[in-house]
């Protein structure tokens, strides 16, 4: 959504660079954009790997041509950083991304009625998919690690997930 989004308002386009969700140009600025759900959504090895696709980005951005500024953006769909800047690229989450990519202040709430909207229609295809799943799964439990009366066999269970050669468990080769 984000992409279309930016595609509307300042001609932003799915990125081919590795990491990269989004380019655009804004104010003689070249932004790159790696779009997360929130915030706080990885560990410092999963943010060092995002680190290394902007350097790459901009290094190859800067070889194929002649760009005044280039800025790596970390945009989160929702939430708030108290630090905008972390050196190398900008954090923006929630309202702050939004209004970044639209131009629109008010577009983190304005998008939202609409999504509650299509989220709200049934679905009867994906519930009769679930209701399938749920008695397949139900099933298989009471087989499986229930005793007579409906009872979990807790020893089968823990069996099940950590034994070296669990019972009834397929063999991968």
């Amino acid at each position: 959504m984000a992409i279309y989004v930016c595609r509307e308002v300042y001609g932003g386009h799915k990125s081919a660079a590795a990491g990269i969700d989004l380019e655009f140009e804004k104010d003689d600025t070249y932004y790159i954009v790696a779009i997360k759900s929130g915030p706080n959504w990885g560990n410092s090895q999963q943010i060092a790997r995002m680190r290394d696709n902007f350097n790459k980005a901009k290094k190859t951005l800067r070889t194929n041509a002649q760009r005044r500024s280039i800025e790596a953006v970390n945009g989160c769909c929702y939430g708030r950083t108290l630090r905008a800047d972390h050196g190398d690229y900008i954090k923006l989450c929630g309202q702050a991304f939004w209004h970044f990519i639209s131009g629109i202040e008010t577009l983190y709430v304005d998008i939202i009625e609409p999504l509650g909207r299509e989220a709200r229609e049934p679905n009867h295809q994906v519930q009769e998919l679930y209701a399938s799943l749920v008695n397949k799964l139900t099933r298989e439990l009471l087989e499986k690690f229930c005793e007579a009366g409906g009872r979990l066999d807790w020893q089968k269970i823990v069996e099940y997930n950590s034994a070296r050669n669990p019972p009834f468990r397929k063999r991968r080769l």
